[in-house]
């Protein structure tokens, strides 16, 4: 096994804005809550420049001109500012984490839904740890940074702007000096953004595939353990987090180094302050309480920069979550309905396969100018070799897949022009492997159609063979399956999925490799239930034990992409061709089997 089978997009171009930009467009539903914070948060940061605006004034027109009565009256207004500044707080961190948890939701909400219409080949390629590590940690991140990110960034702009608004007002000629020391501040961060959020990008696209390796391996370990692959796991996965560390490292780094490169340029930048101020004190162009207002006003400005320098790899973190986020939502299905696409109403018909062409990879084709009429009500068997494309046939039928070239029609109608969920709500699959959704029996039955009432799904229970185990179970059909269905015998699963099948009551039955995994007990079981369903309904019946297919009205061996024979039970063996070969191996293989249980074969 190798972790390193996937590669994930490249988002090394150079951050343009437009990634924050979309992220800040996710508050846009949300505009008036939006709005509150921003009014709140300016609120607060021109009463904390004015607050420092009043101790100059204390210090000047009531202290120094020794005035108590103007004394007091500043005072009385430093408090009521005190004790406003208090709700401006409380409003802008309550709006700030209402916006955040909206944000999450509609992440979240819009990625799960999103999910349901992309196609089976983006699950094909794209492995479960990586979409499961953008729906959970990636929204996270963005949804922490739509709540503090926000307030510390915008709480830090508003503080620079009202603080040189201030300065202005005190003494132009000082806050211009202060002023110039702006752009190297913003150079400075600019320069370190580059380098942080190059490695933030490669610290996430490691952790998908250490998400993965965690996903792989706990659902594999069975196998792991079988072969022995420990050792090898570990090996392959220590390279994964060094590769990890290595990158964090650098990115703390960077980071750490960022924080005394400012405290650098803001100390010269109060050195400087005091040594004009006190030139500019000399000759009464500034006063004792203007210079300690403009040392309040440096460091009152400096430190939200100081701030945001904290906070800044956790915001190019956050970035490049989204740019993640994003490319799982601008992923296109490649299979959708075309414009003017009809519900016939019913699928029953003929089914027509005409020079179907078919590849899940260039260069590889599956199917080749394959044609197939099948009959409405017929059965219809699959047989061949691993790889022929016995499942890529109903995979097409179901439209999971769409064909490169041909056409497929379902009585008069290419299917293309039916729309996707009328053709699946109204086919039945029982797949090889089956699976259940956390829940009671009840509701895996009810999954396919959830206004069946209870007497409809104990029916098809019943249709299915599958009531009879169920009512042995302690709570019945109220009886819990597990995650996966675990805490189910494998048959006990694959009962259950016929019964999921037979309820939706199918007009096509498709059962993919449906018995190869159960006893012979239950799939005599299973096979009752399948002549049940397909009395009413056109079925496909895969199958490697060729006992479950003889009834078929037809036997179609697939070989490489195309039909090497075609007929019933009997005139296949009478051929004594390719199925005449596969069943008389199977016959010897099973005999063998009988007479010798304890010898394997080959």
């Amino acid at each position: 096994m190798s972790f390193d089978y996937f590669e994930e997009e490249d988002f090394a171009t150079q951050f343009n804005g437009r990634t924050l930009r979309r992220i800040l467009g996710l508050t846009r539903p949300h505009w008036k809550w939006l709005l509150g914070f921003l009014v709140s948060i300016a609120l607060f940061a021109a009463s904390d420049s004015y607050i420092t605006f009043l101790t100059k004034q204390i210090i000047d027109e009531g202290i120094a001109a020794r005035d108590q009565a103007v004394l007091v009256h500043i005072l009385g207004l430093y408090a009521l500012l005190v004790l406003a500044q208090a709700g401006f707080v409380f409003g802008f961190f309550y709006q700030a984490a209402y916006l955040g948890e909206r944000v999450r939701y509609d992440l979240r909400q819009r990625m799960f839904n999103h999910l349901q219409e992309l196609s089976l080949s983006y699950y094909s390629r794209t492995p479960v740890g990586w979409i499961m590590s953008r729906v959970t940690s990636d929204s996270e991140r963005v949804a922490e940074l739509i709540t503090w990110g926000l307030v510390d960034s915008t709480w830090g702009a508003m503080s620079i702007l009202t603080s040189m608004i201030f300065m202005f007002i005190i003494n132009w000629k000082l806050a211009l000096l202060v002023l110039l020391i702006l752009p190297i501040l913003f150079y400075v961060a600019v320069q370190f953004r580059k380098r942080i959020l190059g490695e933030f990008r490669n610290v996430r696209r490691i952790n998908s595939k250490i998400t993965g390796a965690f996903n792989e391996n706990i659902t594999g370990v069975r196998v792991v353990k079988a072969l022995g692959r420990e050792e090898e796991n570990m090996r392959e996965f220590g390279q994964l987090t060094v590769g990890m560390y290595q990158s964090g490292y650098r990115a703390a780094w960077l980071s750490a180094l960022f924080l005394p490169t400012v405290q650098l340029i803001t100390a010269i930048a109060l050195g400087g302050v005091v040594w004009y101020g006190g030139i500019q004190a000399q000759t009464g162009s500034l006063t004792i309480g203007g210079i300690q207002a403009f040392v309040s006003y440096i460091t009152f400005m400096m430190w939200p920069i100081q701030d945001l320098a904290r906070v800044f790899a956790e915001i190019q973190h956050a970035i490049a979550s989204a740019e993640r986020i994003f490319s799982l939502v601008d992923a296109v299905p490649e299979i959708s309905d075309r414009p003017g696409s009809i519900d016939p109403g019913t699928i029953q018909g003929d089914i027509l396969f005409e020079h179907v062409n078919f590849n899940y990879e260039d260069g590889n084709p599956v199917l080749r100018d394959f044609d197939l009429v099948v009959r409405r009500g017929e059965v219809i068997a699959l047989v061949g070799p691993t790889g022929g494309g016995k499942s890529t046939i109903v995979n097409l039928l179901c439209r999971f897949y769409e064909p490169q070239s041909g056409h497929i029609y379902i009585g008069p109608h290419d299917y293309t022009q039916i729309p996707m969920a009328a053709i699946q709500s109204r086919v039945g699959i029982v797949l090889q492997t089956p699976h259940l959704f956390s829940g009671t029996v009840r509701d895996n039955i009810r999954y396919g159609k959830l206004d069946a009432s209870d007497a409809e799904i104990e029916s098809a229970a019943q249709l299915a063979g599958a009531h009879d185990f169920i009512s042995r179970l302690p709570m019945q059909y109220d009886e819990p399956v597990g995650e996966g269905g675990n805490l189910l015998s494998v048959g006990q699963k694959q009962l259950i999925s016929l019964a999921r099948a037979v309820l939706v009551g199918p007009e096509i039955f498709i059962m993919d490799e449906a018995t190869s995994s159960v006893d012979t007990l239950t799939e005599a079981t299973i096979q009752k239930g399948m002549d049940a369903i397909m009395r009413d309904c056109t079925s496909f019946i895969i199958a490697h034990r060729l006992s479950t297919i003889k009834k078929a009205d037809r036997i179609l061996v697939i070989e490489d992409g195309s039909i090497a024979e075609m007929g019933t039970h009997a005139e296949l063996l009478r051929r004594r061709g390719k199925y005449y070969q596969l069943y008389t191996r199977q016959f010897r293989h099973q005999m063998q089997q009988a007479l010798n249980p304890f010898q394997e074969t080959a």
